[in-house]
């Protein structure tokens, strides 16, 4: 039996060489496209990035006069602690005209100071009333006009003065050093809440309020921007008419927008979190240390893993004004000790005093107080004990 004859080549691999022309045309083009496609995508990612980083105000002018009266600041205590003065403009220029007439001056509709402890592991958030009669120290105006110290409701500050006036009179009545600000105003607060899809809260009773207007029936529902503004801007037709009403329902909204934005998936979904960011960064008026998507994205850093049990929503300890009883006083020693544990950066631990307690009881311009003036969560009008952080959604138990 003869064997085949064997081809001493056969089984040695075919030589290397280069790649023939149409397979190195494939891979030209392979690599330019992907290196497109790279650019695109990187091109895109900045102009969205400059984008929304263009959309958020500067203010400066603030940042310049309080500049000018730094011998009259608190120190720093606590290295690390952050306070932030959130406010709330009712500007009435522009689109906001259609809420009330333009005077050329807005007021604080809402002010709060947000403390952030040095460890990121607490954030309290206290609301300073509008009608809280306070010392309003001396300030300037930007342009260079000066308005002098007086003593008056505590939005005054910000009609005259604007925000760094309005910083000056919580620092000299705190004694916390405010190490930045961020102002919101209407239309801002409503692109918000759209861009998320509304926020859903829940009615014990219709809500009727020309004024702020709104028409809202009883009941679980989701609210628009419009609605939304209309929720935590009415006052007069609601209840006592209280200041602190509102402020428990502003804090309960702002409860229920926070969940609404960590449970939906807007942080994790690009489509869902641009328009997001759009509408908050087109909203925000900030110092210039938070003028940036980094400077945000590293605040929001910092506290997006405080435990919501470690979040406190509060009001300063108050009572009827003694010369009158449409406007506020602070409880002493009460809100001092609140001042305290702020400025020491130590778990807030306030009580309600009892002349607060007898002051709620009457309720405010000489009227019962109504049941929804309890903050919701358990929280008594005005009491500095923060209680859990309250829910939109709890007002729906308040008439059982």
């Amino acid at each position: 039996m003869s064997e085949r004859p064997t081809d001493p080549e056969a089984d040695e691999p075919p030589p290397s060489g280069p790649p023939a022309p149409r397979q190195r045309r494939w891979l030209r083009w392979t690599a330019v496209t992907a290196s497109v496609l790279v650019l695109l995508v990187a091109g895109a990612g900045w102009v969205l990035y400059e984008r929304l980083n263009g959309n958020i105000t500067t203010d400066s002018d603030t940042a310049e006069l309080l500049r000018k009266y730094e011998a009259e600041r608190p120190t720093v205590l606590v290295k690390g602690a952050q306070n932030i003065l959130l406010i709330g403009s009712d500007d009435r220029g522009g689109p906001n005209g259609r809420y009330g007439r333009d005077r050329g001056t807005q007021r604080s509709d809402t002010a709060i100071v947000l403390h952030l402890s040095r460890d990121r592991d607490r954030a309290t958030a206290v609301s300073i009333p509008r009608d809280l009669m306070v010392p309003i120290p001396h300030c300037e105006r930007p342009g260079g006009k000066r308005q002098r110290a007086t003593f008056g409701q505590f939005n005054h500050a910000f009609e005259k003065a604007g925000a760094a006036c309005t910083i000056r009179t919580v620092e000299q009545l705190t004694g916390v050093r405010i190490d930045h600000h961020m102002i919101v105003d209407f239309e801002g607060f409503k692109r918000l809440v759209n861009a998320v899809g509304g926020v859903q809260v829940c009615l014990a009773a219709p809500m009727r309020d020309a004024k702020a207007r709104v028409d809202l029936p009883a009941g679980r529902q989701v609210l628009d921007g419009e609605q939304a503004l209309g929720f935590v801007r009415a006052r007069y037709t609601l209840g006592n008419g209280s200041d602190t009403q509102r402020i428990a329902r502003q804090q309960a909204f702002m409860s229920s927008l926070v969940r609404k934005v960590q449970g939906s998936g807007v942080l994790l979904n690009p489509t869902k979190l641009y328009p997001v960011l759009d509408a908050a960064t087109s909203a925000l008026t900030t110092d210039p240390g938070l003028d940036s998507l980094r400077d945000l994205y590293n605040l929001v850093r910092g506290v997006r893993d405080i435990p919501s049990d470690k979040v406190d929503f509060l009001t300063v300890p108050r009572r009827a004004f003694r010369h009158d009883a449409a406007r506020d006083e602070l409880v002493q020693p009460d809100a001092d000790r609140l001042f305290a544990q702020l400025r020491e950066d130590r778990p807030v631990t306030p009580r309600r005093s009892t002349v607060e307690a007898a002051d709620n009881a009457g309720g405010k311009n000489g009227t019962k107080a109504d049941e929804t003036d309890s903050a919701p969560g358990g929280t008594p009008p005005g009491a500095a004990s923060p209680g859990p952080a309250p829910s939109a959604r709890g007002l729906c138990e308040k008439r059982k």
